[in-house]
């Protein structure tokens, strides 16, 4: 008869797997502090317990009916501690005389193969791995576990949630506080193509509106372009109704016209202008010198 696997074990690899199920199903990833999962463990635990006192009422029957010699065999195997055993199983090795039981029938060139049985530990690993396999394509093929695209957009709601908490209390962001970031550009880019490409063309070459790559500038009102183009935005033109005060509108914010400020001043300064010739506008208003 042989010893029973200590409840120890069964309890910790109950709850790993219990916590690997709620890591692949569980739709909130605070589990931990959720009283069901508690509450879980301890009904799991409660329920393997009653299961090892039947095994030890099952087995004191069993070793009641052993011979005088099985059941010396069996309390001296059972005085070895179960994780020699297992270290045992795994590491030890034979004796010539435990060999000659285990030897194969068969060789070639003197070589010849023992019937060893595999360690109990990579048995529980390769089952194990079975287990998982199979637990971890149903949670991918009928949940968003493992799926980068689910993870993804989980992602980024918590950071648009983090960045609109941010800006609820954030300073607002004004001619004086506004500053040119190249971390603006891309961002700047795509509120530009919301807001302005109807007049301002593609890249800022320029159309119904004034080309926004070159030197030549209508209004200036400010010393540096990044702050000239956001005293735009937020009071529009003096010159043209068409090029609306879009912060006092409502149209956009402060945050945006910086984004929008930092684009033009990205496409004005850090790259060539689009000339005539490369389909942009003609020159308009006066060359403007701007201090950085």
């Amino acid at each position: 008869m042989k010893t029973r696997t200590p409840i120890s074990i069964y309890i910790a690899i109950t709850i790993g797997i219990t916590i690997m199920a709620f890591e692949m199903f569980a739709q909130d990833a605070n589990y931990f502090s959720t009283p069901f999962f508690w509450a879980l463990l301890i009904i799991i635990t409660i329920l393997l317990l009653i299961m090892n006192s039947i095994g030890d009422l099952v087995e004191n029957e069993r070793f009641a009916r052993l011979t005088d010699e099985e059941k010396h065999e069996y309390i001296n195997n059972k005085t070895t501690p179960y994780y020699q055993k297992l270290w045992n199983s795994a590491f030890k090795k034979q004796s010539q005389a435990e060999e000659k039981d285990i030897l194969i029938d068969h060789g070639f060139d003197g070589i010849t193969e023992l019937d060893n049985s595999l360690p109990k530990w990579w048995i529980g690993l390769f089952y194990f791995g079975i287990i998982f396999c199979a637990v971890y394509m149903i949670a991918f093929a009928f949940t968003d576990y493992a799926h980068p695209e689910a993870e993804y957009d989980k992602e980024t709601k918590l950071q648009l949630a983090s960045i609109e908490e941010y800006e609820k209390t954030a300073p607002p962001i004004n001619l004086e506080t506004a500053k040119y970031s190249a971390d603006n550009v891309a961002e700047g880019e795509q509120l530009f193509k919301t807001n302005c490409v109807t007049c301002h063309g593609d890249g800022g070459k320029g159309g119904i509106g004034p080309n926004l790559t070159d030197t030549h500038w209508i209004n200036i009102k400010e010393k540096s372009l990044f702050k000239n183009v956001f005293w735009m935005l937020e009071n529009g033109s003096p010159n043209n109704p068409t090029m609306r005060p879009f912060i006092k509108e409502g149209t956009i914010t402060g945050k945006d016209a910086e984004k929008i400020a930092s684009y033009i001043y990205h496409i004005n300064q850090e790259k060539s202008p689009i000339t005539e010739k490369q389909g942009g506008a003609a020159p308009q208003g006066e060359i403007a010198k701007w201090q950085e």
